[in-house]
């Protein structure tokens, strides 16, 4: 009991001052990911004192951590954004994926001097672009629709794949060499990465089903449901042999996008929890590193090959995937500097450690070097490159937040619909609102006032209405806010 009280004291204190460095972070303009894993290096064995050496432990404690990383992921996508460009996010995460690898590979060896195995795994772990990192850095940053579904769907879809082949990269590494040799492991990616996407998806629309048709009695059990749902995928997909990341973010990005009850405080939930996952992993990723073991030749061998891996391969692999989406090259660019590295090659790289492969503490030195340089020069940068190469959108707003909340036994909705700052509704009274049939504005709130409104009641900017409107008009109600309040800037008129 006394070691648990402890961990009760430190584990809060630990939280707080890493949610306090998000703020720090914020006005440095420095990703806080980065200042979690400075804060874990800082209490361990080169601080503080607390060791922490154990690979395994690490593995799966980040692979958890990554499960609700990407099922906050999905649950905050939006579909209609993303599905214009889910092509060119799919090859990215695959394509994109096997020429990093075997251009890092020809570079690592033959140029960097890298043992080959070194150089596959050096390639392989640092190919894919890390949730995390995109999606705590890019949703400030007002840019193109299809630009932020690209990155975001890239890195939702590219942890499976590259999971599979750093597997199989330390098997060989060991002398576990797989069987039918590159052509099978090609196969074997292909098909649990298939695999993982299929069961997503069906399990996804099984919970929408499970979730719309049953009022639970608390608005509390919804978000809990969802997240709870999104791992289950992730459980059920490592029994089957297929792809649990590929899973989990499809299964996830189909309830987000489902039309559940209370779907925003389950995607306020789901950002809370992703913060807490990104917040342990960082801090425990930095009780694993050892400062003191880092060499010299290990960190200008990371730098080097940061440099190639930033400026020509991944130039490189993304021309060669958007070359078939005639994407412009201003886009392509800004595509190229934001693949952002953060916790995934980190917990990749624990993979040979746990296997215990020769060489296994260097690589995953020379990982560490890498993310923490690179991430700290790219990240803050982006909104200035985003700006130099005119994708940011300046007028960029969102009309109207709309949350369903369902009523017992599923016979009405109550909406609840926040108009924004650039809401067409603003100035119009409300007796020109063509409502569905039956539905009715039961309360209009305004600052610190709430009052029932009548038909000459004007509406004003931020003012939030609660709509009651039948169970049965639910999607007739939210295409009807989605259509009349579109910015102004949409309007074909």
């Amino acid at each position: 009991m006394d070691a648990i009280d402890v961990v009760m004291l430190i584990a809060p204190l630990v939280t707080l001052v890493a949610i306090g460095g998000v703020r720090v972070g914020t006005r440095l303009g420095l990703p806080a990911l980065l200042l979690f894993l400075l804060f874990g290096m800082v209490l361990g064995e080169s601080g503080f004192g607390f060791e922490f050496d154990d690979a395994t432990v690490a593995q799966g404690l980040g692979y958890a951590a990554l499960v609700l990383i990407l099922a906050e992921g999905g649950l905050t996508t939006k579909w209609e954004e993303i599905r214009p460009s889910i092509g060119l996010a799919t090859v990215l995460a695959t394509v994109g994926v096997v020429v990093t690898i075997g251009l890092m590979t020809v570079i690592g060896h033959y140029a960097l001097g890298l043992p080959l195995i070194l150089a596959l795994l050096f390639g392989a772990v640092n190919a894919g672009t890390d949730a995390a990192a995109v999606f705590s850095v890019l949703r400030g940053i007002p840019l193109p629709g299809r630009v932020r579904a690209v990155l975001e769907g890239e890195s939702g879809l590219n942890d499976a794949p590259t999971v599979l082949i750093v597997t199989a990269a330390t098997a060989l590494a060991v002398g576990d060499r797989p069987a039918g040799g590159v052509a099978g492991v090609a196969a074997m990616v292909v098909a649990q990465l298939a695999g993982g996407i299929a069961l997503g998806a069906v399990l996804g629309a099984l919970g929408v089903f499970v979730l719309r048709r049953f009022a639970l009695p608390a608005a509390g059990l919804y978000p809990l449901a969802a997240l709870a749902w999104s791992v289950l995928a992730y459980g059920l997909a490592t029994q089957i042999s297929v792809s649990g990341f590929a899973a989990v973010y499809l299964c996830a990005m189909v309830l987000g996008n489902g039309r559940l009850p209370h779907r925003h405080a389950t995607q306020a939930f789901a950002e809370g929890t992703g913060w807490i996952a990104q917040i342990g992993l960082f801090v425990m990723l930095g009780l694993l590193a050892s400062p003191g073991r880092i060499t010299w030749d290990t960190a200008v061998t990371a730098l080097l090959a940061g440099l190639f891996l930033t400026f020509l391969v991944r130039p490189l692999a993304v021309a060669l995937c958007a070359v078939w989406f005639r994407m412009p090259w201003r886009e392509q660019a800004f595509l190229s500097w934001a693949g952002l590295r953060g916790a995934v090659p980190i917990i990749l790289a624990t993979v040979p450690m746990a296997a215990q492969m020769e060489d296994a503490d260097r690589l995953f030195d020379a990982v560490l070097v890498f993310v923490v340089c690179y991430t700290a020069i790219q990240a803050p940068s982006l909104p200035w490159v985003a700006r130099r190469l005119g994708l940011v959108r300046t007028g960029a707003c969102t009309a109207v937040e709309i949350e369903p909340a369902p009523m017992d036994e599923r016979r009405a909705d109550l909406f609840k619909v926040t108009l924004t700052q650039d809401s067409r509704l603003t100035g119009l009274p409300l007796r020109c609102l063509d409502l569905p049939a039956d539905t009715v504005v039961a309360l209009v709130m305004r600052g610190p006032d709430s009052f029932a409104p009548e038909g000459d009641t004007v509406l004003r900017r931020h003012d939030t209405l609660l709509v009651v409107a039948p169970g049965r008009q639910e999607g007739a109600v939210e295409r009807y806010f989605a259509e009349v309040t579109a910015a102004p800037e949409d309007d074909p008129a």
